[in-house]
């Protein structure tokens, strides 16, 4: 079953170094349908759902590794297994020297226009990882931002408005 986010909400969290969530609000409880204990120090990727691309992922953890604000869709699965997209801001926490600490998260409600164009591409990203791995996935997002003429950030930001 999917779970819909209302309009307002905003879904935060942070982690540590290695993906390890180190902070979740309550809306985020409440979509994943964990408790707070069950997420804490527990990976973030406990709520990766199959169908997001790991191309994905990879190009999002290459941009905050790197100190880089990145924008992204993400499907997410949820303790029960019913699923919910969110429109996601990751950015990198530093500390007052400018390292790298952990990482931030805001999420909120994608525009379903958006997800129209979201879902055909992340299918096809998704079938084309499970015979020819990550590195042709990413052909095929990368492509698709040659024929836009868009960087990627560009692109997400622009098909959310």
């Amino acid at each position: 079953m999917e779970r819909i986010m209302d309009e307002n909400d905003f879904i935060v969290s942070k982690t540590d170094l290695k993906g390890n969530i180190t902070y979740c609000n309550k809306i985020f409880m409440d979509m994943a349908e964990y408790e707070e204990e069950e997420l804490l120090g527990a990976p973030h990727n406990i709520i990766r759902h199959k169908d997001m691309p790991r191309a994905v992922f990879k190009l999002l953890w290459d941009k905050i590794q790197n100190k880089e604000e990145v924008f992204a869709y993400v499907i997410n699965e949820t303790k029960n297994k019913n699923e919910y997209w969110v429109f996601a801001n990751v950015t990198a926490s530093l500390d007052t020297r400018g390292n790298l600490i952990g990482y931030y998260s805001v999420r909120r409600k994608p525009n379903a226009k958006a997800l129209e164009i979201i879902k055909p591409l992340y299918a096809k990203m998704i079938e084309v990882e499970k015979t020819k791995g990550v590195g042709a996935s990413t052909k095929i997002l990368l492509d698709v931002l040659e024929e836009k003429g868009m960087e990627y950030n560009e692109l997400i930001i622009a098909i959310q408005k």
